[in-house]
């Protein structure tokens, strides 16, 4: 079935391309804006390699585009706002060029009420289909020209099918690379709207993972992110027995000089097994993101997180006993519902008591259709404000403190460019710190080791050794 889908896919491929030749006179441009997470970076790279061998040239200039494609988020009300305000800015684009194709896809365009707002208020939006359906984008392209009638499909988000290997995809870097494992989620935390719009866990055969993870090797890729909703459940509901830490060490063995990175993890299937494996594999990198959203064992119950605050203590113990030098960052969510200022205080406890290098912090969004939307909210935005700063101001503080400690150590940075308005180099250490240094162009695209002097923020600053 999985072959199947593939040669249909690479089928109507062809048959655009052939459109293509005909219709333009030089090369047609499409524009591909990814909003949200690395999964939807990830999937717009794949758009962006069907696009290609469709016949596109791939640009970033709105005005000279032929084909222009959103892949959309809907983990917040922000980030639906800003792609609706976006696509509306394209209005005034189609009157210019009437033949433009404008697209949209990814996760708030799985909502169905989202995608009834399309249908009815976005009339020059030719092109609309959900998650789960990349190898069907070829085919609903295909339709809409040879039809020039509006295509609206979201049938496939949130199905659970196979995953087809094999399409073509566009790489945004030779230096970092994300690599898919899985797909889905089976959690249904109250207040997310994943499992809805990306459909229940499917994972790759591991044989593909490795095989992809080695070309990308093999082609200079250093800084390697799993990607997955839950990476901690990869190999669930698999035949092979391959889990995620066993996985970990596959990639580990991998001949060349690279750093494998992952995310996002949940507390609930962070493992001792996994633990081991990460302080285990010379590759893997210091630095484990896990969400822990609150610190009150009452509003993670009513987010349906399966922990405890004492449950997450215990796993960043055990983290730190086997990686003293770990980095951790985490998810909060200020403002649940039902949540009152003394569960907020707990919160605040378990970022002193972790002292995480780093926080994505954020007040609560209201997602239709998720438990939570249906819950009381007391608290007034404007009080929720007010937690969300005192939450920051706490986080700045144990932050500087944490960057000042790196001041005088040396750190492995890999090296990805050079800044333009200060000339300085820049990249990532192996603990997730991003570092900026002095030195020459000479230094891109390799490990650096580097001595700190001091820091801005969140931005170490330091001296090339050697």
């Amino acid at each position: 079935m999985k072959n199947i889908e593939l040669s249909k896919a690479l089928d109507y491929i062809d048959r655009i391309h052939e459109i293509v030749l005909q219709k333009y006179d030089t090369q047609p441009k499409a524009l591909v804006r990814t909003f949200g997470c690395q999964q939807n970076v990830s999937d717009s790279e794949y758009i962006k390699g069907m696009l290609e061998k469709m016949g596109y040239v791939l640009t970033e200039e709105v005005d000279k585009a032929d084909f222009i494609l959103y892949n959309t988020c809907a983990v917040r009300e922000h980030a639906e706002d800003r792609a609706f305000g976006n696509i509306g800015a394209l209005k005034a684009y189609k009157e210019k060029n009437p033949d433009l194709i404008i697209a949209m896809c990814g996760c708030m365009v799985s909502q169905p009420a989202a995608a009834e707002k399309i249908k009815n208020s976005y009339p020059y939006v030719s092109l609309a289909f959900g998650t789960n359906m990349l190898e069907r984008f070829p085919e609903m392209l295909y339709k809409f020209m040879r039809n020039r009638k509006r295509v609206i499909d979201i049938s496939g988000a949130a199905a659970a099918g196979d995953i087809v290997e094999g399409l073509p995809r566009h790489r945004d870097s030779s230096l970092k690379a994300w690599l898919p494992i899985m797909y889905g989620c089976n959690n249904f935390c109250t207040y997310c709207v994943v499992p809805l719009v990306r459909g229940r866990e499917r994972s790759r055969d591991y044989k593909s993972v490795v095989a992809e993870a080695e070309e990308l090797v093999a082609s200079g890729a250093k800084d390697i992110t799993l990607l997955g909703q839950n990476v901690n459940s990869y190999g669930k509901g698999n035949s092979d027995g391959v889990y995620f830490p066993e996985l970990l060490r596959m990639i580990n063995d991998i001949k060349g000089d690279f750093r494998i990175r992952f995310m996002t993890s949940h507390p609930k299937d962070c493992s001792d097994e996994l633990l081991k494996a990460m302080s285990e594999c010379s590759k893997v990198a210091r630095h484990l993101h896990l969400p822990f959203q609150s610190g009150s064992d009452r509003i993670l119950k009513a987010m349906n997180r399966h922990y405890t605050s004492s449950d997450y203590l215990t796993l960043v113990e055990k983290a730190r006993s086997l990686m003293p030098d770990i980095s951790l960052t985490s998810d909060i969510i200020v403002g649940f519902p039902g949540e009152e200022y003394e569960d907020f205080l707990k919160t605040v406890d378990i970022i002193k008591k972790v002292r995480f290098s780093m926080l994505f912090t954020f007040i609560y969004s209201k997602r239709n259709n998720t438990p939570a939307a249906k819950m009381e909210d007391k608290i007034s935005e404007a009080e929720k404000g007010r937690w969300f700063d005192e939450l920051l101001h706490e986080q700045e503080i144990i932050s500087d403190e944490i960057m000042s400690g790196f001041i005088g150590k040396e750190l492995r940075v890999l090296c990805e460019g050079v800044k333009p308005k200060t000339n300085l180099l820049y990249g990532r250490a192996g603990n997730n710190m991003s570092v900026t240094f002095s030195g020459g162009e000479e230094c891109t695209s390799k490990f650096v080791n580097v001595k700190i002097t001091d820091f801005n923020h969140t931005v170490l600053k330091g001296e090339p050794i050697n």
